[in-house]
C-alpha cells in the first residue's frame, strides 16, 4: 500500500487543493479578459486593453462601474475568481475609501498588485477676478480674510477635496469647501467667478485656461508635469511637503497566479512603451509610468493607504 493511502488526511487535502485551484494553461489567456474600471474616466483601461487585445490574441472588454465611488467595481473583482480574467481599474480613490473606512474589502489583503499605469497631477486653479498671482499671493490673501475663501471640489471624499484639505492644513489657511457633483461643475463655477478656486486635473483645466477665466497657480505633483511644465509644483511654490498623485493601475484577486500577474505586467508595460498609447494617454492628460514590478506597485498602494489615513485622521474628516 502506498504511503498516500496509508495518510487518508493528507491525501484528501492534496485532493481539495488541486480541484479547487483555477486551472491556468500554459498558453493563458484562452478567452476574453474583464477590466472593470473603477471611478473616474475609463479611458486608460479601453487605450491599454486596445493594444492588449491586440497582443494576447484574446478581447479585452471595458466594464465601467463609477458608482459609489468606485466600491462596487472594487467587490467585484475581489470576489472574482482568481484566474487573470477578471482585472480592476484600480485609482487613487482607492486608498482614500480605506482611509474613511468605505467598502466591504481590504486594499491590501483582497488584490493582487500588478502595475501602475499612469499618474496625473491635480492643478491649482483661481478665477481670473481674484487678484493673486502665485500661490504665496493666495496664501497672504486667505490668512487676511479667514474663512471667506471657497474651493469647490467634485465630491466630499475625492481627490480635489482631498487636495484642497491638505492645502489648508499645510499652508494653515481657513477656507470653504464646497462640494459639487461632479468636476465640470465645480470648475465651471470657479471660471464664473462664483468660487474662488478649485483643484482639478489638467485634461479639465486647459479650456479654461486658454480662455483667461481661470489662473494655473500649481501642480499637485513633487515633480513638475511633463503635462504642464511650466506650472511649478506646489512645494516649489511656498507650501514645503505638499503632494497629491492622482493615479491608475490594475489588480487582479488576491491569489491570482504569480505567472499570470507577471505576464499581465510585462504586457501592460510594453503597451505603455508605444509610441501611439503614449500620445494617446498624454492627450487625455496622463504622465506615462516607466517599469514597476508587481512588488513596486503593491509598495506604492501600501504607502498611499497609510498616507491618506493619516490625512483624514490628522484633519478629522469624515466620509459623506
Amino acid at each position: 500500500m502506498s504511503r498516500a493511502f496509508r495518510e487518508p488526511g493528507r491525501l484528501l487535502l492534496l485532493l481539495i487543493a488541486t480541484f479547487s485551484a483555477p486551472v491556468f494553461p500554459d498558453n493563458y489567456p484562452v478567452r476574453p479578459i474583464r477590466i472593470i474600471a473603477g471611478p473616474g474616466p475609463d479611458v486608460v483601461a479601453r487605450i491599454i486593453g486596445q493594444r492588449l487585445t491586440e497582443v494576447l490574441g484574446q478581447q479585452v472588454v471595458v466594464d465601467p462601474r463609477p458608482a459609489a465611488g468606485g466600491i462596487i467595481a472594487a467587490e467585484t473583482v475581489a470576489k472574482a475568481t482568481p484566474d487573470g480574467y477578471t482585472v480592476l481599474l484600480a485609482t487613487s480613490t482607492y486608498p482614500i475609501n480605506a482611509a474613511f473606512g468605505l467598502g466591504s474589502y481590504n486594499l491590501e489583503k483582497d488584490f493582487s498588485a500588478i502595475a501602475l499605469a499612469v499618474t496625473t497631477p491635480l492643478v491649482l486653479l483661481v478665477t481670473s477676478s481674484l487678484p493673486v498671482a502665485s500661490v504665496r499671493d493666495l496664501v497672504e490673501m486667505a490668512k487676511s480674510k479667514p474663512g471667506l475663501l471657497n474651493y469647490s471640489s467634485s465630491g466630499q471624499g475625492a481627490n480635489p477635496h482631498l487636495a484642497g484639505e491638505l492645502f489648508k492644513s499645510l499652508a494653515d489657511v481657513n477656507i470653504v469647501h464646497v462640494a459639487y457633483n461632479g468636476a465640470a461643475q465645480a470648475l465651471l463655477n470657479v471660471a464664473s467667478g462664483q468660487v474662488q478656486m478649485t483643484f482639478t486635473v489638467p485634461a479639465n483645466a486647459y479650456g479654461q485656461i486658454q480662455s483667461g477665466k481661470v489662473r494655473a497657480l500649481a501642480v499637485t505633483t513633487l515633480q513638475r508635469s511633463r503635462l504642464m511644465p511650466d506650472v511649478p509644483t506646489m512645494a516649489e511654490a511656498g507650501v514645503p511637503g505638499y503632494e497629491v498623485t492622482p493615479w491608475n493601475g490594475f489588480l487582479a484577486p488576491a491569489r491570482t497566479p504569480k505567472p499570470v500577474v507577471v505576464k499581465l505586467n510585462a504586457e501592460i508595460l510594453r503597451a505603455l512603451k508605444q509610441a501611439d498609447v503614449i500620445q494617446r494617454l498624454t492627450g487625455a492628460g496622463y504622465d506615462v509610468m516607466r517599469d514597476n514590478t508587481p512588488e513596486q506597485f503593491s509598495d506604492f498602494v501600501k504607502r498611499e493607504i497609510v498616507k491618506w489615513a493619516k490625512v483624514v485622521k490628522d484633519l478629522g474628516l469624515k466620509p459623506n
